[in-house]
C-alpha cells in the first residue's frame, strides 16, 4: 500500500511565519490535490518545548542561522517556532485535514532537534511513524512539504533506511535556502539515496 507523508506544513513555516519557508504556501494547494490519490496520510508536526534548545534565544549572544552544538551534534540556531499549542505549530489555514490518518508530533525533547517525521537528528528515538506505516501494510511513501533541504529531507532519507520506496513530490515542496544552492543539493542526496523525484502530476490515483 502506498501512503502520503505531510511534512510540517505549520503556519510558523508560511512567509508570514516566525521560520519563514519562501513561497512555503504554495505547497498547500498541491497537498490538497494529491490527497485523494491516497488511501493512508499521515502529517508531521513539529512540536516544539519553549525551552528547546534550538532556538537561539535559548543561547545568550547567538543569533538564527548560526551553526552551534545540540546533543552532541552540530545544530542550526533557529528562531522560536511551532511552540507546543500556539497557534504557530497549528496547520496551514487551507489545508484539508480531514483526511489526515494520523499526526506525527516531533521535536519534543528539548536537548535534541527532530528533523526527520521517523527518529530524532541522531537516531536515539523514533518517533513511531515507522511503526505505523508498517502496521498498515505500506510499502510506498510519498512525501511532500517543507523544506526540501531540512525536515523533508531528513524525513525522505530515513524512509529509504527503513526500506520503504520513497517517493518526493517536488513541486509540493520548497526550502529555507540557508546557503545558495543548498535546496539543489538536497535534492541530489534524496536521488543519490534511491529517492524517486516526480511531480504532482505523476502521482499515480487512487488503487
Amino acid at each position: 500500500m502506498k501512503a502520503l507523508i505531510l511534512v510540517d506544513l505549520q503556519n510558523d513555516f508560511l512567509p508570514t511565519g516566525a521560520l519563514p519557508v519562501p513561497r512555503g504556501d504554495e505547497v498547500i494547494v498541491v497537498a490538497n490535490r494529491v490527497m485523494p490519490r491516497f488511501p493512508l496520510i499521515v502529517a508531521t508536526q513539529d512540536w516544539h518545548p519553549a525551552n528547546h534548545g534550538s532556538f537561539a534565544a535559548n543561547h545568550p549572544g547567538r543569533k538564527p542561522g548560526e551553526l552551534a552544538e545540540l546533543g552532541g551534534l552540530p545544530q542550526v540556531m533557529w528562531p522560536v517556532h511551532c511552540v507546543a499549542h500556539t497557534n504557530g505549530a497549528e496547520f496551514a489555514p487551507g489545508l484539508d485535514t480531514r483526511h489526515l490518518a494520523e499526526v506525527v508530533p516531533k521535536g519534543t525533547d528539548p536537548a535534541m532537534d527532530s528533523y526527520s517525521g521517523f527518529f530524532d537528528n541522531g537516531h536515539r528515538k523514533a518517533t513511531g511513524l515507522g511503526d505505523y506505516l508498517r502496521a498498515h501494510s505500506v510499502t510506498d511513501v510519498y512525501m511532500l512539504g517543507l523544506a526540501t533541504d531540512y525536515c523533508v529531507k531528513a524525513t525522505a532519507l530515513d524512509a529509504r533506511q527503513l526500506g520503504f520506496a520513497t517517493h518526493l513530490v517536488l513541486d509540493g515542496c520548497r526550502g529555507v535556502e540557508l546557503a545558495p544552492g543548498d535546496i539543489d543539493r538536497a535534492v541530489a542526496e534524496m536521488r543519490a539515496a534511491g529517492v524517486r523525484v516526480l511531480g504532482s502530476d505523476e502521482v499515480p490515483a487512487a488503487n
